[in-house]
């Protein structure tokens, strides 16, 4: 019997290393692993840059206070602002930490300015910003919310694709509209860039500000380093984390400078987020994807990826009903059981993962080759044979 909390329907497999696209089980099976930790080994498992640039680090300091500059810390943040949006960035140790760090900023800018009663954030119905007893309640999912009532004020919802509705919630004390630019477990639902732009326009229009939340989405998913940038929009905040760290625990709020006011020293901290080692590693990843030639090069393969996808689609209309996502950010809707298809692909040697609306979630790493991409569809091929 297992000690480990039972949160999880854990598949009954192990495994012992990893390298690149794949993952070797502790029973010697070779798996294709389009499930990268979810979104996480941006780089694919065991990547050399980053075991050298971990290695390293290690034999010097792993962890200080950040009552002390860090200067692996000043070099990530401000390679981080150069390349975005931002003017100031808040490391921290996760997606859901950098989201309460993106809520917390939001508020106190507003308190900051004499209106400590503008504090509420409208969110997406059934979206997906963590576990935390905010951030639960701010995704608004039932899955996520039941059993840990009483309610975390402080959030108003509308529902994907509503724009009446969004502009009759926002109210008087509405601080920001915060969405996932893609919604990664809600189901691989895109927000299209025109619907980015409008967001811009009624937060510019409201004095009110806007989140992007990109922490599955970001750090070159999509082809661009953030996926807000097709639209070509600035937002106000944004949490990240999964890519920014490679595999390693790692993430962060990054913020512009008129936002950043409110926050003075004592108003949030952290005793693990910025820590030298997991800034070397997010030092580490920024040397891949900054790299010339790397965004593109995920935009070109993911290309082919929809493509092969599509092709798919039109051989096995009563399997998948839809191709969603935008990059190596990927979701095939289909209209078979979703557990057992997920298996059979499982049996097959081929790792996916779960969201909702019945999507099979496929989240190669951003330096997955054509071959494995071929190998994937492939293996999604046979298993949709089996249900004609």
């Amino acid at each position: 019997m297992s000690s480990i909390l039972n949160t999880y329907n854990r598949k009954k497999i192990s495994f012992k290393r990893g390298k690149g696209c794949y993952l070797y089980s502790t029973n010697g099976k070779k798996y294709l692993d389009f499930v990268q930790g979810i979104a996480v080994n941006s780089l694919g498992h065991a990547n050399d840059h980053l075991i050298r640039a971990i290695n390293k680090q290690s034999k010097k300091v792993w962890h200080v206070s950040n009552a002390f500059i860090i200067p692996e810390q000043e070099k990530l943040a401000k390679r981080l602002t150069q390349k975005t949006f931002a003017d100031y960035v808040a490391f921290q140790n996760s997606g859901a930490e950098a989201t309460e760090v993106a809520i917390k900023v939001a508020r106190r800018y507003f308190y900051s300015k004499g209106q400590p009663k503008k504090n509420r954030i409208l969110c997406l119905n059934n979206s997906f910003h963590g576990r935390t007893l905010a951030t639960i309640f701010a995704s608004n999912n039932k899955k996520s919310t039941e059993g840990f009532y009483p309610k975390v004020d402080g959030f108003d919802h509308f529902n994907f694709g509503n724009h009446k509705e969004l502009e009759k919630k926002i109210t008087s004390k509405t601080a920001a509209i915060m969405v996932e630019t893609i919604m990664g477990e809600g189901g691989i639902k895109v927000i299209p860039d025109f619907c980015l732009r409008g967001l811009r326009k009624i937060c510019n229009r409201k004095k009110i500000l806007l989140i992007l939340d990109e922490v599955q989405c970001g750090i070159g998913r999509t082809g661009k380093f953030f996926a807000f940038e097709h639209a070509k929009i600035k937002p106000d905040i944004v949490p990240i984390a999964k890519g920014i760290g490679g595999g390693f625990p790692l993430g962060a709020c990054l913020m512009t400078k008129k936002v950043a006011s409110g926050m003075k020293p004592g108003s949030h901290g952290t005793t693990f987020g910025g820590n030298p080692l997991a800034m070397s590693v997010g030092n580490a990843v920024l040397d891949v994807i900054f790299k010339k030639g790397f965004l593109k090069n995920v935009e070109k393969i993911s290309r082919y990826f929809h493509k092969e996808l599509q092709k798919l689609k039109q051989e096995y209309p009563k399997v998948i009903k839809d191709v969603r996502g935008m990059g190596l950010l990927v979701g095939i809707k289909i209209s078979q059981d979703q557990t057992k298809f997920i298996k059979k692909l499982s049996d097959n040697k081929l790792l996916t993962v779960r969201a909702a609306e019945n999507v099979v979630r496929l989240l190669p790493p951003l330096t997955v080759k054509k071959k494995n991409i071929d190998q994937a569809v492939a293996i999604l091929k046979k298993v949709c044979k089996t249900y004609r």
